[in-house]
């Protein structure tokens, strides 16, 4: 019987299987950020350990740093600058790669391992965020773990890990104008549920993933951990040895012509075994944007909001209350006449420059609507410094969005910068959770264009209704 491609590179990796469907797994790549990788690399200091492979450990500041211009080690969350200046300390000290405010290759930690070539086709990567599946976009095995988890892998480059079941998920079709990565994986979740890929390693296929973009693969992928799954990943494929060439961190020379020879191998056997397939028919899919508290809580933009009376399953029907009532909603609303108090583009999910092009299509020449806040927040220095050396900064700012400095921003709360209590939020994010935000804030996840879209229009609203696309 013949492999998936996640069980090749688990195989390639693989320095120990010990009999209990756990195995001793090689880890190429660790990346850190201020958040959680202080904590790790200060707990290896504390037991008086050693980074073992330095130049294959990667640290950004990304979470708690402010993205106001000008910004330096102060921030809005108690003791932020605390966390900078001792992860900038310890990065030091272990002569990892360091990635500081004023970087040009600072940003978000899974914006920043793509665009640098830290991620690559079958290599292992892991970070303590969950998160990390974003890499699979590229063909990467990626997780994220603990802190102690952390420790382990710096000082030994390893990792028990307990093998997942294998799913296939199949996006079958056309994608149709104006529906993107974005909306696929929310369709997924909302079809199948939040724990739909619990102890999975999710590969996506088909048509349509195979004519996404690569930045679309890493949206898609960057969601795998909200449905669920260990992870999920992408088979690399011609657009993708395509973006990785000349990156910072991808090999050069006869390295790189040997890892070539590699990388177009990585694909799953025609006869490999997946526990679980699932197909999705993409032909009729309209953008989708959420209404509760739950990612499983979306449906298309053009829909009305759920009924719980509707659900048989009584813990169904108790989640759906709870999460309209902290939504401020009733059933049978129409998505489209939701009005929103702000907008949010940026997080690891969709703030790449493919992600600011579509958004500024639907702005240029637009305004935002009176009474909306809007933010714009780049995934990286990088990405803001190509959209700008593009004018789409320009495009952003007239329309009245807030231009920011790269970071994670208001993807989370944690005792930082929020939109306030009770603002209804339409974001680019992956998670609309309560309180993520901010306290009490209400989050409606969507793509970039459908954000722009709704921004414009002073309430929930997609880019194909502005005639755009």
């Amino acid at each position: 019987m013949g492999l998936t491609l996640i069980e090749k590179i688990w195989q390639e990796h693989e320095v120990i299987n010990q009999g209990d469907g756990n195995s001793l797994i090689y880890i190429d790549r660790i990346f850190l950020h201020e958040r959680t990788g202080s904590i790790a690399l200060k707990g290896l200091e504390k037991a008086n350990r050693s980074v073992r492979n330095p130049s294959h450990v990667f640290c950004t500041l990304d979470h708690i740093v402010d993205t106001f211009p000008g910004r330096g080690d102060e921030t809005l969350m108690p003791s932020g600058k605390d966390f900078i200046i001792s992860t900038r300390s310890s990065a030091k000290r272990a002569d990892i790669n360091f990635f500081d405010l004023g970087d040009p290759k600072q940003g978000i930690v899974h914006v920043v391992s793509p665009e640098q070539g830290i991620a690559l086709p079958g290599v292992t990567l892991v970070c303590p965020d969950s998160h990390t599946c974003t890499v699979g976009g590229l063909g990467a095995l990626g997780w994220g773990i603990g802190s102690s988890e952390c420790e382990h892998a710096l000082s030994t480059s390893t990792l028990t890990v307990k093998k997942p079941k294998m799913m296939q998920v199949i996006f079958d079709g056309t994608l149709p104008v104006g529906v993107t990565a974005k909306d696929l994986i929310l369709h997924l979740i909302q079809k199948f549920g939040a724990a739909g890929g619990t102890g999975y390693a999710v590969e996506f296929s088909g048509p349509v993933v195979k004519n996404l973009e690569i930045e679309a693969r890493l949206t898609l992928c960057n969601m795998a951990v909200e449905f669920g799954a260990w992870t999920g990943i992408v088979a690399p494929d011609d657009k993708t040895l395509e973006y990785i060439a000349n990156r910072p961190f991808t090999p050069q020379g006869e390295t790189y012509h040997k890892a070539l020879t590699h990388w177009e191998q990585l694909r799953s056997d025609s006869d490999a075994h997946f526990e679980a397939i699932l197909s999705i028919d993409c032909e009729t899919m309209s953008p989708f944007v959420t209404w509760g508290t739950s990612p499983q809580h979306a449906i298309p933009i053009d829909e009305s909001i759920p009924d719980p009376a509707q659900e048989t399953d009584p813990s169904t029907q108790k989640s759906m209350h709870r999460a309209l009532q902290y939504m401020g909603l009733n059933p049978g609303t129409k998505m489209k006449d939701i009005a929103i108090d702000a907008a949010f583009i940026g997080s690891c999910t969709n703030s790449r420059l493919s992600d600011l092009r579509a958004a500024s299509e639907v702005l240029k020449d637009r305004k935002v609507a009176s009474g909306v806040k809007a933010i714009c927040v780049p995934g990286s220095s990088l990405v803001k410094q190509q959209a700008e050396e593009e004018g789409l900064d320009q495009i952003f700012k007239a329309a009245g969005f807030e231009w920011r400095e790269s970071g994670c921003s208001m993807c989370f709360f944690a005792g930082g910068e929020s939109f306030g209590e009770q603002q209804r939020v339409i974001t680019t994010t992956n998670r609309n959770f309560e309180n993520r935000q901010g306290k009490r804030t209400r989050s409606h996840l969507a793509s970039p264009a459908t954000v722009a879209a709704s921004a414009v229009s002073g309430k929930l609203n997609d880019a194909n209704s502005l005639e755009i696309g």
